[in-house]
């Protein structure tokens, strides 16, 4: 399909190009306005779970659903790029929207897209495309989360079909979606489990693929989006099986990787409105004849927001330059751990500092701010817990830093991260001398992560983004910086008491 085509199989037509999903966009933007604003307001159902079925059905009017869903299969054959704008503009209004579709196009489509059988493509994205079907990704296992590698759901095959046993919990859209990713290890003849992931496609509305959910969770924030536990025992056709280009656990990382790199879609949008929440009550709100906008501690917390929307910014840049799904990104762990880790520490902190500015009336569950707090907290957990990313990216520096047998970080980082090593020379001028305890690979992986989110910043500079808040977001990170070096200096070796009650009542003493 040339450019000037448009599509005929939606609601209203677009041109399949920037302008056609611009145009797509502001529709979005008025179509979760009504819905959230107008027809139903947000703070009707926030604490309720799911979505009110009209509610649903004007969200899902433009069918978003398509957008990443290749031309030829009737979608918009929107890139990583354009997605990383949906989900922001999601976000602004609903974390849980946005995860949404975040699942929907990072976890599966984007991956079906790529790795799917082409015999198995078109009866599932014609699904998506006319009956707005939706699709999710089961990893998690209740004996193994951060574990992933050594889930126990196993497969077999007899007969061209795979029989998947196992259960799987933590999965957004749990008894939602209507079909799902599964990942699986193949069973030996001896019983055992090999290594390698396999992935499936499994299609719930099947007689033999219906997966059993055993349990909803009381999840404490994102109401919208149901989790639970799975009961998996399903026969899976052969042609629904994904075909990785080397293996499977490379695809499941280059997967992985490809959601991380998009996490900074779904933060700048709920960022961006917590900054605009944050200018706005502050400036009407008066303490002593005086306005919260005008006191310098309120200026110190409202320029860390506004830092925090200008480096989202540039992990938004620079994910949708380098994340397409026609990159394999399983080589890009260091990259895309920082992407994640950072950015679900930012969204976390705004929140945090939104509900201390506008005070009591912020800790209710239906206020933008207590929402954001417990909506924004799980990102820092699923898909990687932080203290293990930091952890992992400490690692892999140090790991590269062995490779070329250098102990500089100053003369490692002008290799790797160069416009903010000019900047921090003097604070970086140290050699490493390892071992780390854990707890030191944890606050290294923070220093780095904060440097290399430096280095994005100047180079957003360089693409015209606007100075005063690069000026801004820089003397921020400068000042985060200095405080995590410092902290990584320090000689901290405390460690827990666990049979600490005696002599530990203070009304003995």
């Amino acid at each position: 399909m040339s450019e000037q085509q448009t599509r005929v199989d939606q609601p209203v037509n677009y041109q399949i190009n920037e302008k056609g999903f611009r145009n797509f966009l502001e529709d979005f933007k008025a179509s979760m306005k009504r819905a959230f604003h107008e027809d139903d307001k947000i703070d009707q159902f926030c604490s309720t779970r799911g979505l009110p079925p009209a509610v649903l059905t004007e969200l899902m009017s433009l069918n978003p659903m398509s957008l990443c869903i290749p031309i030829e299969y009737g979608g918009f054959n929107g890139n990583v790029k354009e997605n990383i704008a949906l989900v922001s503009a999601a976000s602004y209004e609903s974390l849980a929207l946005s995860l949404t579709l975040g699942i929907n196009n990072g976890l599966f489509i984007q991956p079906f897209a790529k790795y799917g059988q082409e015999s198995a493509k078109a009866k599932v994205f014609e699904q998506f495309v006319e009956s707005r079907k939706m699709g999710g990704l089961m990893i998690t296992e209740p004996d193994f989360g951060s574990d992933a590698l050594n889930m126990i759901t196993s497969c077999t095959v007899k007969d061209g079909i795979y029989h998947l046993r196992g259960k799987k919990h933590w999965a957004g859209l749990t008894g939602m979606a209507d079909y799902w990713i599964l990942t699986a290890r193949r069973r030996t003849e001896s019983n055992g489990l090999m290594r390698d992931i396999e992935m499936f496609v499994c299609d719930v509305n099947e007689p033999e693929q219906k997966i059993v959910v055993e349990e909803y969770f009381e999840n404490l924030g994102l109401y919208q989006i149901p989790y639970g536990r799975n009961h998996i025992d399903v026969y899976i056709p052969e042609e629904k099986k994904l075909v990785p280009k080397t293996n499977g656990i490379q695809m499941m990382l280059d997967l992985l990787h490809r959601s991380r790199f998009q996490f900074p879609g779904m933060g700048l949008g709920i960022i961006k409105r917590i900054l605009d929440e944050a200018i706005a009550h502050t400036k009407s709100r008066l303490v002593s004849n005086k306005h919260l906008f005008d006191y310098d501690q309120v200026q110190h917390r409202l320029s860390r927001l506004q830092a925090n929307f200008t480096i989202c910014s540039a992990f938004c840049l620079k994910s949708g330059e380098i994340a397409g799904v026609e990159n394999d990104l399983s080589g890009l762990g260091l990259e895309a751990n920082i992407t994640k880790s950072v950015t679900s520490d930012m969204m976390q902190e705004s929140a945090q500092s939104l509900l201390q500015l506008v005070g009591a009336k912020g800790y209710k569950l239906n206020h933008i701010a207590g929402r954001s707090v417990v909506d924004s907290r799980p990102f820092q957990i699923f898909e990687g817990s932080n203290d293990i990313l930091y952890n992992q990216i400490a690692e892999s520096v140090l790991k590269l830093m062995k490779t070329a047998k250098e102990k500089s970080l100053l003369t490692f980082l002008k290799g790797y991260a160069s416009r903010a090593a000019d900047r921090i020379h003097e604070m970086i001028n140290f050699d490493l001398e390892t071992p780390f305890a854990q707890r030191k690979l944890v606050e290294f992986g923070q220093v780095i992560s904060r440097i290399v989110s430096m280095d994005l910043v100047l180079y957003l500079e360089e693409k015209g983004f606007r100075k005063d808040l690069i000026d801004n977001a820089l003397i921020v990170l400068r000042q985060e910086i200095s405080t995590l070096i410092n902290n990584f200096h320090f000689a901290n070796n405390a460690v827990v008491v666990a049979d600490y009650d005696e002599k530990s009542f203070w009304l003995d003493f």
